[in-house]
Parts: structure tokens; sequence; C-alpha cells
């Protein structure tokens, strides 16, 4: 069981993580979301900075250290309103698949270029016709000699555009249900695979969401995630309470940075000769979605911890996905409604976070999944 982190040491890393977004982001923010896509020189950048897998060993290049450091990076992304660097997918859902899963040949070939940037990581399990639902999937890995042969379509897919490598989910055995998926890595050069469209979406403008195509791709039988046949259902639903746990980091951040962001609106709006802040509402509405705030770190603390020592488990992690979401989507439109007219602009920071929030009740697993999930174990 590792060790906590030092409070001081977390603080550390806030300010250099606090200080590369201030540097590298915010002054590109509005010109990646135009472009519909991040820089790639971003992702080497993050790499230099040791934000890409700071929770990977040493030997892989990583800082050696675990969760609790690797939280403050998606919470700091999520306060400066730009959960849209697909490096939450890269560092918090992909890079432990290959740690925690691949085999020793799988993890010495891709975890020191994932780590340093180099090489850009995306998961692909949602099909058009399966989403939550990863059993109904149809992309299937025929068995060919010493090679796999990948045929199908995968939708939704963070950091479509830019990925090298992409865990992909597909039925080597159609009967046998769940036991029959299997996660192949695939790199992006291999002949038959194809990047579609680039999905307009809601929010999340900056982010890469594409279709991907696997047009009889073929795979050396090596490229197995952890090397075992049909082991795939059972690797995906290992990690979901980490992606989940991210999620929900990523929604704490952006709902403290929404309660900041209208106090100090409502403390320099004038209305009827008077602060806004004065107005017994808005100091009511901005007290209720403080708590709010607070009980949710409280919540997602005591998770990473556990996540952390190896103790934190599938109902839980659901919960914390869930809950913050769902508060950060109602208290970040509690707060555009006390900027009035101005919070429905997109010029103000507050528009931005609102359509963001939207997707955060969706990806990995639904809000009504979870609850299911969570249902099933009382």
């Amino acid at each position: 069981m590792p060790s906590a982190a030092p409070p001081e040491e977390i603080e550390i890393i806030r300010h250099s993580v606090r200080q590369f977004i201030a540097q590298e982001v915010v002054p590109n923010r509005e010109r990646w979301r135009k472009a519909g896509i991040v820089d790639r020189a971003l992702w080497l950048k993050a790499g230099e900075m040791g934000l890409i897998g700071p929770g990977v060993p040493e030997e892989y290049g990583g800082g050696g250290g675990d969760f609790r450091h690797e939280a403050v990076v998606y919470e700091e992304l999520g306060r400066a309103n730009f959960i849209d660097f697909g490096i939450t997918v890269h560092s918090g859902v992909v890079l432990p698949y290959f740690l925690h899963l691949g085999t020793e040949a799988q993890k010495e070939a891709w975890l020191p270029k994932l780590v340093s940037g180099e090489a850009v990581s995306a998961v692909a399990m949602t099909e058009p016709d399966a989403g939550s639902d990863l059993q109904a999937m149809r992309t299937t890995a025929r068995r060919d000699g010493g090679d796999y042969v990948i045929t199908g379509q995968k939708t939704f897919i963070s950091n479509g555009l830019l990925a090298d490598v992409v865990v992909v989910a597909a039925k080597t055995d159609t009967a046998a249900g769940s036991r029959g998926i299997t996660l192949f890595i695939v790199e992006a050069d291999r002949e038959g695979f194809r990047r579609g469209r680039k999905l307009e979406k809601m929010g999340l403008h900056a982010q890469d969401t594409s279709e991907l195509f696997f047009d009889e791709v073929r795979v050396p039988a090596a490229n197995i995630l952890g090397g075992v046949e049909g082991q795939g259902f059972k690797q995906l639903m290992s990690m979901l309470p980490q992606e989940r746990l991210v999620i929900a980091l990523q929604g704490l951040g952006a709902m403290e940075a929404a309660i900041a962001e209208t106090v100090r609106y409502a403390k320099e709006r004038r209305v009827f000769g008077k602060p806004l802040m004065e107005m017994q509402n808005t100091r009511f509405r901005l007290a209720e979605a403080a708590t709010e705030a607070r009980i949710a770190r409280v919540f997602v603390e005591d998770c990473i911890a556990k996540l952390a020592d190896g103790t934190l488990d599938v109902p839980t992690a659901a919960m914390a996905k869930w809950w913050v979401t769902d508060r950060q989507c109602a208290v970040i439109d509690e707060c555009l409604q006390l900027f009035g007219g101005y919070g429905y602009m997109t010029e103000y920071p507050i528009c931005q976070m609102f359509l963001d929030a939207r997707g955060q009740k969706i990806y990995a697993g639904t809000n009504e999944i979870m609850k299911e999930i969570i249902a099933r174990s009382l």
C-alpha cells in the first residue's frame, strides 16, 4: 500500500499545474475551441512537465507517485474551465490499462511514449448501437493464423483524431457474451484503420471527438492487452472506478471555479443601486452552492485516498461520478442564473462551464447506469 503523499508535496504539484495552465493553456483556449482540437505541442509540453502519468513507475518514464499526484492535474483542469484537454482520458483512463493490465513487453513499448506525450492514446468501446451495453457491440476480431483481423466501427471517441494508439474492444467469440470480448492495442498507422468525421458537440469544443473505423485491420496476437483472449470485459470493468473518479474530479474543480467566478461577479455587479451580492437571494443561493461543493470535496478526497490504497469499490466510484456531476450541472446552472443575460453569452466563462458540464452526466456510463450499479450493491 503506498504511503499518503504529504500535503505540502501535493501543493507543490498543484502550484506547478496551475502555472502550466496559466502559461500554456489559458492563452490558447479560445483558439483551440474554434479549431476543434488541441495543438499536439501541448501534449509534449505536458509530458516535459511530468503532468502525464505522474503515478507511473519511474522505470517506465513516470513520476513514481500514485493517484493522489494525478488527481491534482484533473481537478485543476476543471478549475481552469478546460476539461477539453484529452489528457484526462489518456493519463487517467488509457495509461492504467497498459500499466495494470498490459504484458511487460507492452509496458516497455508504450508507457515511456505515453508518459512523454510522444504518443497520444484513446480507448474505443462505444459504438453507434452499443453504449453502456458493451455486450451489444458488433466490432469483431477473428483469428487468422498468428494475427487477428478487426472489423467494426466506434463512435464518440475522445482523442480520436490525435491518437497514435487505441485500445479497442472487440468480440473474439460472438457466442460467449461478456467472456467473448477482448481488448486489442491498435496502432493508428495500421492498414485499414480510418478516422471518421470530427463530431460537433454541445460543449468540450476543443476535444477531438470522432468516429473510428476498422476495415479488416490486421494486428498480431501479441497486441492482445495482457496477452489473453476473452478478458476484455473484466479488464474494462476493473478500470472503470478510476475513470469515474477522474470525471468526479473534473466536476469538483469546475464547480468550485464556477462559484468563485460568480462570487466575483456578484460583488462587482450593481442592481437597483447596490451590489448583487447584497441581495438575500444571491447570498442564499451561493451559500447552498458552496455547501454542496464542500460536501463534494470531502467525498472526492476520500475516494482519492481509497483509490490510492486500492480500496475504492465500484459502487462508491459510481456514487462519486453521478452525484458530483449532477451537482456540478445544478450548481453551474444556479451560478449562470445569477449572471442574468451575461450568463447566456459565450464570452463569459460561466456559459462555457455550463455547456461543458452537461456531458459529464453521460460519458463513462450515464448517471442512470451509476444508480443501477449502486442499487445492485444494496
